[in-house]
């Protein structure tokens, strides 16, 4: 019965999610998009911090990162850099896309795009492109609780059971309560990410050298297996251009997830707050590199490298120890994924599903979170069943697509000269681009597939929005009231520019 207590506190967190996640929208009327999608704007630094900060360190926490240590060594520290260049854009564009949102009452990325490009098409293809990155890294969540719960029931819930569970349990609290739910719930999760990652991975470092520092770990490290500590990596094959560019992907990339987390601020100064101490929660990495850095010692040769923590904790710690890290493992996968989910039906709702069927905003708002059961059925299920590759290689992928907006965002804030036609043909051309690039002829001369297809994004989009119209008058008092005479004076003079049909 002992062995089986990792499992029961594993388990005892998806109870724990779930009373917490349904009462916590207790009195509010989810059918409002405005209730369920952004929470009635309403939380503050704290909570934000937590939210944010939790949906970013992931499944890939206890899973990806010791796995890539244990594996490849030093690239592992990627996760480390872009997040923190993610903290320093969530400080600049975040409170921006707050004061728009609520003063135009925009809930996601794709409705700000329709509205700053006057084009419902433009926005619902935004919408499509970037939610493929956003389910990849639902489904790495979501591969990611199925197997912890694998491994802590010692193989008696087979991972296919694994994924219905975490879906089942997210999806109710996600439907009960919306973006409120993910608020309360990130914030326990984050807190038990912290506490589970530093334990573990300072029990790990005491078993394996008798003291609390990491330093013996590294000088081993550095005396037996140098090349875990220098690029391309133990496997050589993650070398400087790859891995700088895999970072540059990540820093162009703003997530539908953050825009609507960003929306759900009760004031600019709360996102700047928390996105100012963000850095200081992506900390929660470094002892689970340590523990996979450990495992190369322990494990020299364990089939799945992304269960070496899990592996260690079950053979090595006390159960109670063991259970935790299951629990934290389990909280960083389904804090990560239920944004996604959510993030996902409010912007296939409003932006693809309520212009193509002409729905009021009361349909529009019971369809809003009932769409979540179907996406999470047919989409990410049946692809975290498959078990695809390395969850960390899943993510790299997703970020090629989720910065093809990134131009368009430009053009939100910074460019009123952009035009729909530059941003519609650009992310077009850029989501063709990092498909071949992903998939067909992948990652040309070691440069991330997203780097190739957003150049060819930005360029079209430059050239194409000089050569059409832009947009009404009226748009651009609304969102650049300072340059409108400016742009306009330049419009009425003679150009060479056409309009395309």
């Amino acid at each position: 019965m002992i062995e089986y207590i990792p499992f029961i506190i594993t388990v005892a967190y998806i109870f724990i999610a779930v009373i917490l996640g349904f009462f916590a929208g207790k009195g509010k009327n989810m059918d409002n998009v405005e209730e369920w999608g952004v929470g009635s704007r309403s939380m503050g630094p704290i909570m934000m911090y937590l939210l944010i900060g939790a949906g970013g360190v992931s499944a890939y926490t206890f899973m990806g990162s010791p796995g890539w240590a244990y594996s490849k060594g030093v690239p592992a520290l990627y996760v480390v850099v872009y997040l923190t260049y993610m903290a320093i854009l969530a400080w600049y564009f975040g409170p921006k896309v707050w004061e728009l949102g609520k003063k135009y009452n925009h809930v996601t990325q794709s409705t700000a795009i329709s509205d700053r490009y006057e084009s419902k098409v433009l926005g619902g293809i935004a919408s499509i492109v970037t939610s493929i990155g956003v389910l990849s890294y639902a489904v790495i969540q979501t591969t990611g609780a199925a197997y912890i719960l694998n491994v802590m029931s010692y193989g008696l819930i087979p991972t296919w059971v694994g994924v219905f569970l975490s879906l089942g349990a997210i999806s109710i609290y996600l439907y009960k309560s919306g973006l409120k739910a993910i608020g309360v719930t990130n914030a326990f999760q984050g807190a038990l990410m912290l506490f589970v990652s530093f334990f573990v991975g300072l029990w790990a470092t005491k078993q394996f050298t008798g003291g609390y520092s990491f330093a013996p770990i590294f000088e081993r490290v550095k005396e037996d297996i140098p090349q875990f500590l220098t690029l391309p990596g133990a496997l050589g094959d993650m070398n400087a251009t790859f891995w700088t560019t895999s970072i540059l992907i990540s820093f162009f990339s703003i997530w539908q997830t953050h825009w609507i987390q960003w929306m759900g601020a009760d004031s600019k100064k709360s996102i700047r707050r928390s996105a100012t101490l963000l850095p200081t929660f992506y900390v929660v990495l470094v002892p689970m590199i340590v523990v996979g850095f450990i495992g190369v010692f322990m494990y020299p040769n364990i089939g799945t490298p992304d269960q070496v923590a899990i592996q260690l904790a079950v053979d090595t710690m006390p159960a109670v120890v063991a259970g935790l890290l299951g629990a934290g493992t389990l909280a960083a996968a389904m804090s990560s994924s239920e944004p996604c989910v959510h993030a996902t039906a409010l912007s296939y709702s409003k932006d693809v599903l309520q212009p193509l069927f002409k729905w009021d905003e009361e349909t529009t708002g019971k369809w809003t979170r009932r769409l979540i059961f179907p996406i999470m059925a047919f989409i990410i299920a049946p692809i975290s069943i498959l078990e695809p590759a390395s969850l960390v290689y899943i993510l790299l992928i997703g970020y090629g697509f989720i910065a093809q907006a990134f131009p368009a965002i430009i053009g939100i804030f910074l460019w009123p000269r952009a035009t729909k036609h530059g941003a519609f043909w650009g992310i077009l051309a850029g989501f063709i681009i990092t498909v071949i690039f992903s998939f067909v002829i992948p990652h040309p001369l070691d440069i991330h597939a997203g780097i190739w297809g957003l150049a060819a994004n930005t360029v079209i989009f430059v050239v194409a929005s000089f050569m059409t119209q832009p947009v009404s008058k009226e748009t651009i008092e609304r969102f650049f009231p300072d340059m409108v005479d400016e742009l306009y004076e330049d419009e009425a003079s003679p150009s060479l520019r056409v309009e395309i049909k």
